[in-house]
């Protein structure tokens, strides 16, 4: 018996890419099926988060039109992890493998067949990584390199250019429902799970339509939550950075003294100033980086849900409301 695969899709604000990408998504479902690789009875699952266009209506729309489209509308806007999250949890139950990857086009729906083989070659877990970046420019190919380099130095381990495309099998999937924690990280949170796992190298394409929703920005935002959500390696550097202030500071008691001794006293405030601005600002940065993990140990100890599901929508069907989902 072939294995059911869901495609799973998120989106925010994608009316304009949509309408493009959805025939393409059901196009590469028919060949797969096609060549005998994957089930009739896959599906291409979108997941709304929160979108303040018209991205709804064309989900419905879609799912009117054929069966094979899917969809669910969060109550509002949760974050793209979270939207991820939402809809293989969703899908857990109802398929053998899901893939998932971003509305706007870029990353290439060929590399499915790939990934659905290595699967089949006993892989749970197959990473869509990116082979280049030759169309990048020189500060977005500079800013995401030393993104992931600078996770790995961190302590995430992350796959080196892979984002959020990947395909997961339905037993890591539930394995992956036991990871309970609020702050997500995805792409560094499936390594943690295990299992046999492999990459597959694809060319990035120009997005097709609309706005990128990752600015560098909310690049940085999801690097930081990365490292202090996976690493406490930040906190022993700050114990290291407070090792080495205070054997500088020992140092310079020894030299007050000695210059005392023999009679050299250094008259001047602007070096005393200097110091204590100095250790100010390293005091200050630290309470910063101790207070942010106190606020995420603060929101995990709420166990609010990770994302509330408003409208489910099957194909052929009308939606429906649905009711919280605290996985």
């Amino acid at each position: 018996m072939r294995d059911i695969l869901y495609i799973i899709i998120p989106c925010y604000n994608e009316q304009e890419v949509l309408p493009i990408t959805a025939p393409k998504f059901k196009k590469k479902i028919d060949q797969l099926i096609q060549q005998n690789l994957i089930s009739d009875k896959s599906k291409i699952l979108f997941i709304d988060d929160g979108s303040k266009d018209k991205t709804w209506e064309i989900i419905l729309e879609l799912s009117k039109q054929d069966a094979v489209y899917c969809g669910i509308k969060q109550s509002r806007n949760r974050g793209h992890q979270n939207a991820v999250l939402a809809g293989l949890m969703e899908a857990k139950d109802l398929a053998d493998i899901t893939i998932s990857i971003d509305c706007d086009g870029q990353d290439d729906i060929n590399a499915m067949n790939d990934m659905v083989q290595e699967y089949h070659k006993g892989c749970d877990i197959v990473y869509g990584v990116r082979s280049s970046r030759k169309t990048d420019t020189f500060f977005k190919r500079f800013t995401a390199e030393s993104f992931y380099k600078f996770l790995n130095i961190m302590g995430a381990e992350v796959v080196y250019n892979h984002a959020d495309y990947r395909l997961v099998s339905t037993r890591v999937l539930k394995e992956f429902a036991n990871f309970k924690e609020v702050n997500l990280f995805l792409r560094g949170m499936f390594p943690l799970v295990g299992f046999k796992s492999t990459s597959v190298y694809y060319e990035r394409h120009e997005r097709i339509a609309g706005e990128s929703h990752y600015p560098l920005k909310k690049m940085l935002a999801l690097a930081f939550d990365g490292i202090t959500s996976l690493s406490i390696k930040p906190l022993r550097m700050i114990t290291g950075l407070g090792i080495f202030a205070s054997g500088i500071s020992f140092i310079g008691i020894i030299w007050a003294i000695i210059n005392q001794i023999f009679g050299h006293v250094v008259v001047g405030w602007a070096s005393l100033v200097c110091a204590i601005c100095f250790m100010g600002g390293i005091q200050l940065i630290c309470l910063g980086v101790l207070g942010e993990y106190i606020g995420k140990i603060y929101m995990e100890v709420k166990h609010r849900p990770r994302y509330i599901i408003s409208q489910i929508v099957r194909g052929n069907q009308d939606a429906t409301e649905n009711t919280k989902h605290d996985i």
